[in-house]
């Protein structure tokens, strides 16, 4: 079998496929929105559910916010750091993924079909080199899938002529990249948040559409035509008619002219029913809770006080984005051949958590040691400038290195000090008396010296 002008073998296949059962039934209808539904006459229609604002809201919201995300190819370094890089087999395809969608076009197909359908089914175009040269979003309601006695996988493709398929064809799994999210009932089956939200948001259509009707009436409820005796229904139906044509609608508030005691009571709307505006808000909110979006971000309800606008893009990111990201990121690497270690794909954030001005001066000035002047001034989209590409630290601080070393010297425990010298005797304070004595003292001496002098000198 040929698929965009390449043989797909299926030599040695010889056992049974039988399609996975799709409960959620049809396109435009779900039975069973609920257990019991059926048998209540309970219809959750998609195309009607997809017109409730909460819904297209929050769907395309998070179609477009991941969209306008740039897609990298990275490749891990030596060291362990995912930088970018290019490759001319898989640099092409991801930049542009077929010949009528572009990158943001491309994947908010991929996601409004995951997000409305549960399921996405991009098909792969391969080159006579087997490189992938084209990715096409499939249409679900063409696609089955189908599984072999033996556990393999396979996709029957129903004729699409935009995505190249004149024809019925069966293709392995290996051809098709299947996202799917909430498999609550079968692994190849994913679930859509309407599955939980329909109700609620058929509700707020009902009550969007009798409000409608409402307003078209002049704002004012219906209202009771008596008459003062017996009537035939011929006639009570010939008057009934005559008052929708000519006080209903855009006659509503025009004059009438009744005869034969003929009286007009206008019925009086409920407190409790006249509320729409918060009802159809709890439709809302519901809506926004399985989609996991904040509800001030599609204008339901009080925007936080918070006005760190970083904080509430983080929050917004981790509730409802993130899976979806990682998701489209793994099919990718998987899809097209990377083995996601040393090579795949990923989302450029910083688009998305983009921080406002004065956070984003103080993060960049709190970086200094670990961000060059050109990196910062990168992230301000400004060009580089001479000497900017060197990390600068403050004069006292010294390098995890240095430290170590400083830590591995042993400690030397230093010798106890000799003890201090005694202090010498303090000496007699000078009295007269002393004074006397020394005096004699030093005569006395004098005089034994000049006796010696006396006797050792020879005789004349």
């Amino acid at each position: 079998m040929k698929i965009f002008g390449l043989e797909i073998s299926f030599a040695g296949l010889k056992k049974a496929l039988s399609p996975v059962h799709s409960w959620t039934g049809g396109w435009h209808t779900i039975h069973e929105s609920h257990p019991g539904a059926w048998q209540q006459d309970v219809e959750v229609r998609q195309d009607t559910v997809f017109a409730f604002p909460a819904v297209f809201a929050c769907q395309t919201l998070i179609a477009s916010d991941i969209a306008k995300l740039r897609i990298k190819l990275v490749a891990q370094s030596d060291d362990g750091i995912w930088v970018e890089t290019k490759n001319p087999a898989y640099s092409p395809v991801l930049r542009k993924p077929n010949h009528f969608q572009n990158r943001m076009q491309f994947f908010e197909n991929w996601l409004l079909s995951k997000l409305g359908r549960g399921n996405t089914y991009v098909l792969k175009r391969r080159d006579g080199r087997r490189v992938v040269t084209g990715l096409y979003v499939l249409n679900p309601d063409l696609v089955t899938p189908l599984v072999a006695s033996d556990g393999s996988v396979f996709y029957q493709l129903q004729t699409d002529n935009l995505a190249g398929l004149p024809e019925s064809v069966l293709v392995p799994a290996s051809e098709i990249i299947h996202d799917r999210f909430n498999c609550f009932f079968h692994p190849l089956i994913g679930l859509s948040p309407i599955y939980a939200n329909g109700i609620a948001a058929m509700q707020g259509n009902a009550m969007q559409t009798a409000s409608t009707k409402l307003f078209q009436n002049g704002a004012r409820p219906g209202g009771i035509l008596t008459a003062p005796g017996e009537i035939g229904e011929e006639t009570a139906a010939r008057l009934k008619e005559y008052w929708d044509q000519n006080f209903t609608g855009r006659n509503a508030g025009k004059v009438a002219v009744l005869g034969d005691g003929l009286k007009y009571e206008a019925l009086a709307v409920k407190a409790t029913d006249a509320q729409l505006v918060e009802q159809m808000k709890w439709t809302a909110e519901v809506v926004c809770s399985t989609y996991h979006v904040p509800p001030y971000k599609i204008g339901i309800g009080q925007m936080p006080t918070n006005n760190n606008v970083q904080s509430l893009n983080i929050e917004y990111y981790s509730q409802a984005l993130q899976v979806l990201i990682e998701a489209i990121e793994l099919c990718l690497d998987e899809g097209l051949g990377m083995d996601g270690e040393t090579l795949g794909t990923e989302f450029d954030l910083e688009g998305l958590l983009r921080m406002d001005s004065a956070t984003q001066m103080d993060v960049l000035e709190k970086s200094k040691g670990k961000l060059t002047v050109n990196e910062q001034r990168k992230r301000l989209g400004m060009k580089p400038v001479d000497g900017g590409d060197t990390v600068y630290l403050q004069e006292q601080d010294h390098s995890l290195a240095w430290l170590a070393r400083r830590d591995a010297m042993p400690i030397e425990v230093p010798a106890a000090p000799p003890p201090a010298p005694a202090p010498p005797p303090p000496e007699p304070e000078p009295s007269a008396t002393n004074d006397n004595d020394r005096r004699d003292a030093l005569a006395l001496g004098a005089a034994v010296r000049r006796a010696l002098r006396e006797k050792r000198a020879p005789h004349g």
